[in-house]
C-alpha cells in the first residue's frame, strides 16, 4: 500500500502527535505553507529532513496577510493534490487547520514588527507583514518544533520572521532553504498558475535582469542607475508595473550605497493581475 500522509486538523491532535515524537527522542521540523504546493514547497520538506526526524507541513490560506484589494478569495485551494504531492515524499504530518481553528471567536491579538515591514513589500501590502508575524508565531507556538524552514524566494518574510522569533525567545531554530527556479529562469510560486503563457515569457525577463544589473554592480556602476534602467528594461520586456528594485543589506533590509558581501537585488514588479517577487545575492 502507497504512503499517505497524515492530516490533523486541530492544535490539539498536533500536539497530541509531536508529544509522541518527543517521547520518542526525535527532533522536529515545520514547514509552514499556504499550499498550492510546487517543488519549490517540497525542496523545503527535504530540507527540513537533513535538520529534523520528522517533519510537519502546514497548509493554511492565511487571511490576515492579505489585504483587501488582494486575492485571498482567488489564492488556489488544492488540499487532495497538496496532500498527495506530500505523501509522494513521505511527509511525516500535514496540519490543515480551518480559519476558526487558528482565529477562534474573540481573537484579538495581532504581533507588529516596528522596522524591517515598511520597506520593500512591506511599503506596498499595509498590514502583511503584521499578518505573516501573527500566524508564523501560532504556528510556532502550536507545533514547538525544534527548526522551521522558511524559503530565500519570500527573503524579507524569512528576516522578519527571524527578528521577531529573536525578540520573542520563542525557542525554534528559523533556517533559510534555497530558492528554486523553473528551467526558464523563474522563481517557483503558487502565483505562477496565474501567468498565461504570454506572460509567462514575458515574466523570464525578471531573472535576466537581476543578473545583468548583479554584474553590473560588481563591475562598479552606480547602483542608483542600475535600478531605474532595471525598472525600464522590465517595463519594455511587457511588465505593466513595478513596485520596487532595490539592493539592500540582507540581514538588516537597509539599503545598499555600495556592493558589499552582504548585498542583495529585490524586485516585485506586475504582469496583468499577478505580482511576482524574486531576489538575488549580488555578492
Amino acid at each position: 500500500m502507497s504512503f499517505k500522509t497524515p492530516i490533523v486538523r486541530t492544535v490539539d491532535d498536533l500536539r497530541a502527535v509531536v508529544h509522541q515524537w518527543r517521547q520518542e527522542g526525535l527532533k522536529v521540523a515545520l514547514v509552514p505553507t499556504m499550499g498550492a504546493l510546487h517543488k519549490g514547497h517540497l525542496s523545503l520538506v527535504d530540507f527540513a529532513r537533513n535538520h529534523a526526524d520528522r517533519v510537519v507541513v502546514s497548509i493554511f490560506v492565511n487571511p490576515k496577510q492579505f489585504g483587501p484589494n488582494e486575492d485571498l478569495d482567488k489564492y488556489p485551494r488544492q488540499e487532495e493534490a497538496d496532500i498527495n504531492a506530500l505523501s509522494s515524499i513521505k511527509t511525516d504530518l500535514a496540519f490543515c487547520p480551518t480559519v476558526d481553528e487558528m482565529y477562534p471567536k474573540g481573537f484579538t491579538t495581532n504581533i507588529t514588527l516596528t522596522s524591517m515591514t515598511t520597506v520593500l513589500c512591506g511599503a506596498n501590502r499595509p498590514g502583511h507583514f503584521d499578518g505573516v508575524a501573527t500566524v508564523v508565531t501560532k504556528l510556532l507556538l502550536q507545533c514547538l518544533p525544534d527548526v522551521a524552514v522558511f524559503g530565500e524566494k519570500d527573503y524579507q518574510q524569512l528576516q522578519v520572521i527571524k527578528r521577531f522569533v529573536s525578540d520573542l525567545d520563542i525557542p525554534v531554530s528559523i533556517l533559510g532553504a534555497p530558492l528554486i527556479r523553473d528551467g526558464d529562469g523563474l522563481a517557483t510560486s503558487s502565483r505562477n498558475v496565474y501567468l498565461t503563457e504570454e506572460e509567462r515569457s514575458i515574466a523570464q525577463y525578471i531573472p535576466k535582469i537581476l543578473q545583468d544589473m548583479a554584474k553590473k554592480a560588481h563591475q562598479g556602476q552606480n547602483l542608483e542607475s542600475l535600478m531605474e534602467d532595471g525598472a525600464i528594461d522590465l517595463i519594455e520586456a511587457g511588465f505593466d508595473s513595478v513596485d520596487y528594485l532595490e539592493f539592500r543589506e540582507a540581514s538588516t533590509l537597509l539599503t545598499s550605497q555600495t556592493v558589499t558581501n552582504e548585498t542583495r537585488l529585490f524586485v516585485a514588479a506586475k504582469i496583468g493581475k499577478t505580482r511576482l517577487i524574486d531576489n538575488i545575492p549580488v555578492a
